[in-house]
């Protein structure tokens, strides 16, 4: 059974702070979303997503495009009463 190993970081306090909040959205506390990070790195997973996610936009942008467009339509029309 592996051990964990304590450390310590310095962070700026914006940083930690963005890093807590993208935790809590992903319900992680901030040790596991810190060693998750690391892992991604290190194994090649996170560039492996990137890559992926790059093809997606590359094959289907255009797709992705016009659907925000449509989903964006009723919100772009000015409504009643709003300031100009």
């Amino acid at each position: 059974m592996a051990t964990n190993k304590q450390t310590q970081v310095r962070l700026d306090e914006s940083v930690l702070e963005a890093g807590k909040a993208a935790a809590r959205s992903r319900r992680l506390d901030f040790n596991k979303y810190v060693e998750r990070l690391i892992i991604e790195d290190t194994t090649g997973a996170r560039a492996a997503g990137m890559a992926a996610a790059q093809r997606l936009i590359n094959e289907h942008g255009t797709f992705l495009d016009d659907l925000e467009e449509q989903f964006d339509a009723p919100y772009a029309q000015q409504q009643p009463g709003a300031a100009a």
